[in-house]
């Protein structure tokens, strides 16, 4: 555990930091509270030891700067008060500390307070990681381990702002695997779990760093492509759909022998400026006239430039 003892008074300081050391504690040391508050944004100690009464940032304020930058982690904060004076050990509750020692400084008194610190900011740090593993979950599909549809309205919201903001083009896809509710009846929905997994993994690794791919329901993803032109996006989509192709999972129902997908795509480009809603419905135009032509294909909106 990382400590922050503030005091003024040499002595207390020296009690402190003997003590936070000998319980194994790294221990930072300030004089006053304009000096801690710049420790603390610098090293994010677990604990601060202050004392009430400092010149310049005073205890009490020092408390209520820590709460108020708190996000995700926890500070433990235990003041110091001169004899125990009971509006002083209010105050400073109300300030934000979790407890308080009296002065002078006993070593037995602030050892137990160090256990208390260590206890409560451990189940804190344990409790970020448990809330950060909830997060990531609510937002990736547990099957192909890809970004979920929440992520993805998330994200594309973002990235038509960006693009509206900055004039920036990029493009959006729509990739459905190819005649699948025949396969998972072929070959039962084990194998149809398997082979949403296997064309994930393929989807995944065909696009740049920039990229973003995102299961959108069923058997159907969703890619964005941010700063992408239509002859990129073509190629991209191509180079996709021939992946797949290659990767020969056995489809008996289907003309091509094997598990194949159909893409539309469309564009947020200079002249076609649209909403995210109409750029979806338009990928997924193109999707549907891709499949009418005999899937295995990849077909554009009508306002990507065909100059490929």
């Amino acid at each position: 555990m990382r400590v922050l003892v503030v005091d003024d008074d040499r002595g207390s300081r020296l009690v402190a930091k003997a003590v936070v050391e000998d319980a194994g504690h790294e221990c930072i040391v300030a004089e006053d509270g304009t000096a801690a508050w710049e420790l603390y944004q610098d090293f994010h100690p677990n604990a601060v030891i202050t004392d009430l009464m400092m010149p310049g940032l005073d205890g009490f304020a020092l408390c209520r700067a820590i709460r108020a930058a708190e996000s995700d982690t926890y500070t433990y904060l235990v003041v110091v008060t001169s004899h125990g004076d009971h509006a002083d050990v209010l105050a400073g509750m109300e300030a934000g500390a979790d407890d308080y020692v009296t002065k002078p400084l006993d070593p037995f008194t602030l050892q137990t307070r160090l256990l208390a610190a260590n206890r409560v900011t451990s189940l804190h740090i344990e409790l970020a990681r448990y809330r950060d593993a909830l997060a990531a979950q609510a937002r990736t599909d547990p099957l192909t381990g890809l970004r979920n549809r929440l992520t993805m309205t998330d994200e594309l919201e973002h990235l038509h702002n960006s693009s509206e903001r900055y004039g920036q083009d990029y493009c959006l896809a729509m990739c459905d695997l190819d005649e699948f509710k025949s396969f998972n009846d072929l070959y039962g929905h084990q194998a149809g779990d398997a082979a949403i997994k296997a064309v994930a993994a393929t989807l995944a690794g065909q696009f740049r760093e920039a990229d973003a791919v995102y299961r959108y329901g069923g058997e159907e993803f969703l890619v964005l492509l941010p700063n992408q032109s239509g002859p990129g996006a073509s190629a991209a989509l191509e180079r996709t759909r021939v992946a797949v192709l290659r990767l020969g999972i056995p489809h008996s129902g289907s003309s091509f022998g094997v598990l194949t997908i159909s893409v539309g795509i469309s564009a947020n480009i200079e002249g076609h400026r649209v909403s995210s809603e109409r750029l979806i419905h338009e990928a997924d135009d193109a999707l549907y006239e891709a499949k009418a032509e005999g899937r295995n294909a990849v077909v554009f909106s009508e306002w990507i430039p065909q100059a490929q």
